[in-house]
């Protein structure tokens, strides 16, 4: 049991020496970095971006992407932070690469933010911003609260989704039942049209008979006076021989 402990040990001593050797290293003063800089530098970014919300012009700034995200950013948090109040902590480092991080903790009238600069450091120009995020601190209750809204949202979404492939499902049921009624309609009509058809045919039977009828009793009545018909009817009269 010694042994295993004392292995233990041993291991968490390595972990620690590990993570402490592998602590990023600061390079500020490589590139000629001092604090004063650092500090002038975000007062009067932050300033800045500060200045651009209030006064609205933040079409000035939209041909700049760096800057009109920035700006962006610094007035989304803005409505969390309740309006901005001061600057309360300043952290910096730069790389091995040229990359400088600059971790702002700003006070607001309602909650403090974190503003985060990323410069890059060039030969021709120094060091340029790249992006500028502000994030504003909420507490862990407040966390809490935006992550049971976020999943009742999104179980909710997901019920309603349901509810509505359910009520199209159900749908289908429906839709024999208005084939059969527009069928039904189509052979009534067609139905109707042959009674109808018929009933022409009919009359106009009726009709040929009638005429052929009234013919005839015209010859007749020609004959009688002796005139042949009009309709080309010869009425003869029969004599019976004895």
């Amino acid at each position: 049991m010694k042994k295993w402990l004392l292995i233990l040990g041993m291991i968490t001593c390595l972990s620690t020496a590990v993570a402490c050797g592998q602590e990023e290293k600061d390079y500020s003063e490589q590139y000629q970095v001092t604090r004063e800089m650092v500090e002038s530098y975000v007062t009067q970014e932050i300033a800045g971006m500060d200045e651009i919300v209030k006064q609205g012009a933040q079409a000035y700034v939209a041909e700049d992407a760096v800057m009109s995200n920035s700006v962006k950013s610094w007035e989304s948090a803005l409505a969390d932070m309740g309006g901005y109040q001061s600057i309360k902590d300043i952290s910096y480092i730069v790389d091995e690469d040229g990359i400088m991080t600059i971790n702002v903790a700003v006070e607001g009238a309602k909650r403090d933010a974190e503003v985060v600069f990323i410069l890059e450091y060039s030969v021709t120009k120094g060091f340029e911003a790249t992006s500028v995020t502000t994030t504003p601190e909420f507490t862990f209750g407040e966390l809490m609260i935006k992550a049971g809204l976020n999943t009742l949202m999104g179980m909710g979404t997901v019920f309603v989704v349901l509810i509505l492939i359910s009520l199209i499902i159900s749908c289908f049921n429906f839709i024999p039942k208005i084939q059969a009624a527009f069928s039904k309609k189509g052979k009534k009509a067609e139905a109707s049209v042959d009674n109808a058809v018929a009933q022409i045919v009919e009359n106009e039977a009726v009709q040929e008979d009638d005429f052929e009828l009234v013919a005839v009793i015209a010859a007749a009545i020609a004959a009688s006076e002796g005139a042949a018909s009009s309709d080309g009817y010869v009425v003869r009269s029969i004599r019976r021989i004895r």
